[in-house]
């Protein structure tokens, strides 16, 4: 593994980015049987009856944790990079050329979030 400059902390910080994506995704959502039987089954109550659905956060929170999601996502790229220039993994062309490109995918991954019904790939929902 290439990097360490930073203790692959930048790994935390796309980790934060990807559960307020989570929090948006589920955002008023349906939760699934599996997510429904997980909740109860972790609650000290045994009579307890699960809300069948995610709390809706109101539009402006969600606008909110967008802006969020992306800045992070654009710190997490940033610091990425600079720990392998800073490790001597990438000498200071190939920074700049692989900076731009991760931002380039990153920019067409918003685009496609915002044209589709986007999933996060790392959410389950095996219901």
């Amino acid at each position: 593994m290439s990097g360490g400059k930073f203790d692959y902390q930048q790994y935390r910080i796309k980790d934060i980015a990807n559960e307020i994506e989570k929090e948006i995704y589920n955002s008023g959502r349906k939760k699934t049987e599996s997510e429904l039987r997980e909740e109860k089954k972790y609650h000290y109550d045994p009579t307890f009856v699960p809300n069948p659905v995610h709390y809706e956060y109101p539009k402006e929170v969600i606008n909110e944790f967008k802006k969020a999601y992306s800045l992070l996502r654009l710190a997490e790229i940033y610091a990425h990079r600079i720990d392998w220039l800073l490790s001597g993994d990438d000498g200071e062309e190939t920074f700049i050329k692989r900076l731009s490109d991760d931002i380039k995918v990153f920019n067409n991954e918003l685009v496609i979030k915002k044209q589709t019904d986007y999933k996060p790939e790392y959410f389950d929902d095996e219901d």
